[in-house]
């Protein structure tokens, strides 16, 4: 294996097809590349760089390739709870082994789901089920469609990227060192995965939000709020990392549940030109991407880090249930908006929020965002401070533009958050190494909770099946194996990998 590496200028960048056919002009021969990967180097001058790992020719290397969907009409029905990255990756995978996955998602389909969304926004009306976090797609489909993963240990991410091809997305992904999708095609994709399983014999049920478990024979009978019941030998819980009633049924049939870490902060919203400036060392120009940043520190034995970053992105509302306060961040292909906004928080460990219950640190999420209701108690108006402020612990007597559309209030959020939340913040916000980064211009939205589950359900490591109910394979952001969509459809498809082994041996 040969590594060949070369740049191009930022207003030249090459695609996928491009780079393969320099690589054939280059070389002369029928080498291929693997893990091809392009970036932005700010090094110096910015500019394009590619990364190829090449096989010389004669190496038996054979490129990935996915495998046939089968015809599932009459096979065996696997029920699969949520319809977010794990639960569709896993829906397809199971097409491949052969088995009929049965979807149920709580939510609506994602076209109608577009309906709600624009209702908190311009009418602060909420349908718990139906928003931001719930529906068609789950939380990532309006999120920017971020398609990376810090983690290398969780399995082989190429079947979802190419997954992603054959449902509408450019091949660009393949090779980008930071692929995104883009709010605005996301609904597409997955508009395109649901007509693919349901021609292969697979099934949706929309509006299906379980409320009940129990065991039935040799299966496993799931009953819904609207009376239908659905049985299967196994079951893929893929409820997302909102789904809270899901380890409530956990718990009443004798289940048990762990509690886990997560991180809360809030939202930090910049002039997106103020980050390229930084960025791009004063050098971006127009057609060049929006600037993107990333940072992690340590204060007071807890991490600090960026997280869920938006370049020319705006803030939504991610509430999932009213009298609450949730935000998160968003951006379509082009990423053309004025603002850039990242979530900055706080890690928060079982030991720092007292009592043993496993849904502790669930209960302290939820307790914050009613606290950040109660700052405004309008709506779904945000409260909100000027980043200087926030850490000299004053109210900004006037507030920047935003791109949160409900709306925004000033508020003393050095004071409304908690405690140790707080001071790590005003900490860590002026040590930013980013130049221009700590600015009053830069406005703080309370607040950032959901990046990622604060519960874990525990299963066995080799089957995936969790220990205290046979049949049941928790998987994703909502069983705490998983944090993006990424490394949630990859741990979608080791389930249904795993059941189609375990199926097949009985």
């Amino acid at each position: 294996m040969r590594v060949y590496e070369f740049t191009t200028p930022m207003d030249s960048p090459l695609n996928a097809a491009q780079v393969r056919e320099r690589l054939r002009r280059e070389f002369k021969d029928p080498s291929l590349e693997l893990n091809l990967k392009r970036s932005i180097d700010f090094r110096h001058s910015p500019q394009y760089r590619y990364r190829c790992e090449l096989f010389s020719e004669g190496v038996d290397f054979q490129p990935y390739s996915l495998p046939e969907y089968k015809d599932v009409h009459s096979a065996p029905e696997v029920l699969v709870v949520g319809a977010g990255p794990a639960g569709m990756f896993a829906a397809l995978h199971l097409l491949m082994a052969g088995l009929k996955p049965v979807i149920l998602e709580r939510g609506k389909d994602v076209h109608n789901r577009k309906r709600d969304l624009a209702l908190i926004s311009r009418e602060g009306i909420l349908d718990e089920d139906s928003n931001y976090c719930f529906g068609e797609g789950g939380a990532g489909t309006f999120s920017d469609g971020k398609l990376y993963t810090r983690s290398s240990k969780r399995g082989d991410n190429r079947e979802v990227l190419h997954q992603f091809v054959r449902f509408g997305a450019s091949e660009d992904i393949l090779i980008e060192s930071h692929p995104h999708l883009g709010s605005d095609r996301l609904p597409g994709i997955v508009e395109n995965i649901r007509k693919c399983i349901l021609e292969h014999g697979g099934e949706y049920h929309f509006n299906s939000r379980i409320c009940s478990m129990r065991r039935k024979g040799e299966k496993v009978e799931l009953a819904c709020k609207d009376g239908a019941r659905y049985e299967a030998r196994a079951v893929i819980l893929a409820c997302g990392h909102s789904g809270k009633d899901v380890y409530e049924i956990l718990q009443s049939v004798g289940g048990v549940l762990q509690a886990k870490g997560f991180a809360l902060g809030v939202r930090v919203e910049h002039p997106q030109s103020l980050i390229n400036e930084a960025q791009y060392r004063g050098e971006w120009r127009e057609g060049f991407p929006a600037a993107e940043y990333s940072f992690v520190q340590q204060v007071e034995g807890r991490g600090v880090f960026s997280f869920c970053m938006c370049p020319g992105g705006v803030l939504v509302p991610s509430s999932t249930e009213s009298r609450s306060i949730v935000l998160n961040g968003m951006s379509n292909s082009a990423r053309s908006s004025i603002w850039a906004n990242s979530g900055v928080v706080v890690q928060i460990e079982p030991e720092d929020v007292a009592g043993d219950s496993p849904l502790r640190l669930l209960d302290f999420q939820m307790q914050v965002e009613r606290d950040m209701w109660a700052q405004v108690q309008s709506g779904f108006t945000a409260p909100a401070q000027r980043m200087v402020d926030f850490c000299k612990g004053r109210i900004s007597s006037a507030l920047p533009r935003t791109s949160y559309a409900p709306g925004i209030k000033s508020v003393a959020l050095h004071e409304a958050l908690p405690g140790a939340v707080s001071r790590r913040l005003r900490k860590a916000f002026p040590q930013v190494k980013i130049k221009g980064y700590y600015t009053n211009e830069a406005l703080l939205l309370g607040v950032e909770s959901r990046t990622s589950s604060p519960v874990r359900i525990p299963r066995n490591p080799q089957t995936l099946e969790y220990e205290y109910f046979p049949g049941v394979y928790p998987c994703g952001e909502g069983a705490g194996y998983a944090g993006g969509i990424v490394s949630s459809a990859v741990d979608g498809i080791r389930a249904a990998e795993s059941i189609a082994e375990s199926l097949k041996n009985n």
